[in-house]
């Protein structure tokens, strides 16, 4: 698996920590292990381009995803499908205010928005409450046992 992590935002970020859990949520939805996934972390002006130029949207947000060839979570007993998984692009100062607010360290809502973000670039979507259920708990479920996962190699 191909997993690229561009840090354009300034902020500190340890990278091993986000190939990690990619590579980790990628093989729990059986994406092709030739998949290709870049994560780029921005500023917010940067991120406030790119959520106004394709969300016609004001201001920066947390997490935008580009899907490139439209994969799809693997199938027990099917080959999945290679390719482009696509580009996930976050904005660090925006993770930390919503940590934050939320009473959580920033690196789990970083881990929370890239879990997030893979999930849109496998076609997973929280616009109807039905869909939004289904994604928000298999992020929950994927990111839970990844840390729980992480905690167990780290001997804590």
């Amino acid at each position: 698996m191909s997993i690229e992590v561009l840090n354009e935002s300034g902020h500190g970020i340890q990278e091993r920590e986000f190939i990690d859990l990619a590579r980790y949520v990628l093989g729990e939805m059986r994406v092709h292990p030739r998949a290709e996934l870049c994560i780029r972390m921005v500023d917010e002006d940067t991120m406030t381009v790119l959520h106004v130029q394709w969300m016609d949207l004001p201001g920066p947000t947390d997490v935008m995803s580009f899907p490139m060839d439209e994969l799809e979570p693997g199938r027990e007993g099917e080959q999945p499908q290679e390719g482009v998984l696509g580009d996930i692009v976050l904005c660090p100062s925006v993770a930390e205010s919503q940590a934050d607010a939320a009473g959580h360290a920033m690196i789990e809502e970083m881990l929370l928005l890239t879990t997030h973000g893979i999930l849109h670039l496998l076609g997973y979507d929280h616009a109807e409450p039905e869909e939004e259920q289904e994604m928000f708990e298999l992020q929950r479920q994927l990111l839970l046992t990844f840390l729980a996962q992480r905690g167990r190699e780290s001997g804590a």
